[in-house]
């Protein structure tokens, strides 16, 4: 299993809050121009929570055609209530011809936690569904972990699971999927922060919103590591980090979108709840990339 970085995409939206179908292509070349592969119809990055369901496929589908076969394009999707909704999901993501799809956490809402043998029973249901290869996330906003060890067992019992995408602020529960699974799942931490502990760890990389903003950057991470640079692999995760810093304090996805139709390309609006931000905070990223060094936006 290769080193590999994947943008959790943006979907752009046009003046109406429609789905601006051309911006998503060109965005989706962008990524893929840079080798990174893409996760679509994200809950966070994605907007997915604000996607209707023929506006899901569609976006499936348009990553299918537009860069399929360049890069992998996976389904991500958005926490599920049930466990038929994430059936109905991957089915469509199936349907779409993607190459995987993430199998999010279950999240029954209201504050709920599942037990462990919901949460068991929940992931055997899904897999039993599909023979598309799937990615289970692990995810700090549910309020609890998937145990290693069932992920270990999982992935016994059926060969379509590839892979566990780990998103917790605990490295903890990173070591310990490690252990379970590494080597024969890939394993991606969420977010740059524990990007090199992930390689270190013996997985695969890890997934990033910044790659919106700046591809090139973030793919030259793993493509500096996959070749022993390790100076020019630290020198990007700074800069990866410091991007992820500087976004996340001034509006997340909010101000990667701003930027980047200040800069020309694709990004489009945000839907409600979510509100655009100021031009004055669009003034004061772009003079802190400027000032932190980080390369110009043709070079990322």
């Amino acid at each position: 299993m290769k080193p590999s970085v994947f943008v959790i995409s943006i979907t752009p939206f046009d003046a109406d809050g429609g789905l601006d179908e051309p911006g998503l292509r060109a965005h989706l070349d962008r990524m893929a121009d840079a080798g990174v592969g893409v996760y679509l119809g994200g809950g966070g990055s994605g907007e997915g929570f604000t996607l209707s369901d023929d506006e899901a496929r569609r976006v499936l589908e348009i990553g299918v055609d537009q860069i399929g076969g360049r890069v992998p394009v996976r389904g991500m999707g958005i926490e599920p209530r049930t466990a038929q909704q994430m059936i109905d999901y991957i089915a469509v993501a199936a349907t779409a011809g993607v190459d995987a799809a993430q199998i999010y956490s279950l999240d029954p809402g209201h504050g709920h936690r599942p037990t462990p043998a919901e949460v068991e029973a929940y992931l055997r249901a899904v897999l039993e569904s599909t023979s598309l290869p799937c990615v289970v996330s692990s995810h700090q906003s549910v309020g609890y972990a998937v145990r290693p060890a069932l992920l270990a067992t999982l992935a016994d019992e059926h060969p379509h699971l590839v892979g566990v995408n780990c998103s917790h602020g605990d490295i903890g529960q990173l070591v310990a999927l490690s252990d379970a699974v590494g080597g024969r799942l890939e394993l991606h931490v969420g977010g740059p922060m524990q990007a090199l502990s992930c390689l270190a760890l013996g997985g695969q990389g890890y997934l990033t919103s910044e790659a919106n903003l700046a591809p090139r950057l973030c793919a030259s991470v793993i493509e500096s590591y996959a070749v022993g640079d390790l100076d020019a692999t630290f020198s990007a995760f700074a800069g990866v980090v410091r991007l992820s810093g500087l976004l996340y304090g001034r509006g997340g996805i909010r101000a990667t979108k701003a930027v980047l139709d200040r800069l020309g390309l694709p990004g489009g609006t945000v839907r409600p709840p979510q509100l655009t931000v100021s031009a004055e905070v669009v003034d004061e990223v772009l003079a802190h990339l400027e000032a932190a060094g980080i390369p110009a936006l043709e070079r990322w």
